[in-house]
């Protein structure tokens, strides 16, 4: 399925949301956007249905639109429990929103734009990207590797169970603040840390006091610029140089 933009010399954005699968996006040098989609098998189902029947099919049938509307290219399904995987061509300065939650992951490449993803029960991984990102997911790692950053544009990077692991060029100027509960923070840039106190905070629920107490890790890289934030639960913070 190819859409076409409104103006092909333009950026645009795409915006890609699945309750089940994986999408794949990458940039090339095609003026408009590609989409293709294939059913995810589904492996070891049972060969007897309900009340002793034998399964002789299962529902594979889905409908998938894409619409297009000043450079923005929207793409729906029709069956949200359909387990498709999507491969999206687009241009290379493109922006992306791209979420799914169930068995699939979530990748791009070679895209400069303002990257906003979030996943529920895969990983994430960014490769050769320039400009900003936001990435979140629950369980999975997420992986970004970045070529350039957006001055002035704060990032963030976050999951409960997985590693983060952000490489970054050279030269970025950032404050960073990172927090892992149990797993490591480790680093190959020569990070200024600060000495912050930890935040404490107090509230009231149900008649007892409850305290909490944060305790983030700051610094700044290259004497500090936009705030870069990424959080883990359980797992490690991986904050690489390009090489």
């Amino acid at each position: 399925m190819e859409v076409n933009l409104s103006d092909p010399s333009a950026s645009g954005t795409l915006k890609v949301s699945l309750v089940t699968g994986s999408i794949h996006v990458k940039g090339s040098s095609n003026k408009n956007v590609v989409v293709n989609a294939v059913v995810n098998s589904k492996k070891n189902l049972p060969q007897n249905g309900r009340d002793g029947m034998k399964r002789i099919s299962n529902n594979t049938g889905y409908e998938l639109t894409a619409t297009e509307k000043d450079n923005t290219v929207t793409v729906r399904t029709s069956n949200p429990n359909q387990n498709l995987s999507l491969t999206i061509d687009v241009p290379e300065n493109f922006s992306v929103q791209l979420s799914t939650v169930n068995n699939g992951e979530i990748t791009v490449e070679n895209v400069n734009g303002n990257l906003e993803i979030s996943n529920v029960n895969n990983d994430i991984s960014l490769t050769n990207i320039s400009g900003s990102a936001v990435a979140n997911t629950i369980n999975g790692d997420i992986t970004a590797n970045f070529i350039n950053t957006s001055a002035d544009t704060p990032m963030a990077f976050t999951t409960l169970n997985g590693d983060v692991d952000v490489t970054l060029p050279a030269d970025i100027k950032a404050d960073i603040k990172v927090q892992t509960q149990r797993g490591e923070i480790l680093s190959d840039f020569d990070i200024e840390v600060s000495n912050a106190t930890p935040q404490v905070t107090r509230s009231s629920e149900g008649g007892m006091q409850k305290v909490k107490r944060s305790s983030w890790t700051s610094g700044k890289i290259n004497s500090g610029g936009s705030e870069i934030m990424m959080k883990t639960m359980n797992g490690d913070i991986l904050i690489r140089k390009v090489k």
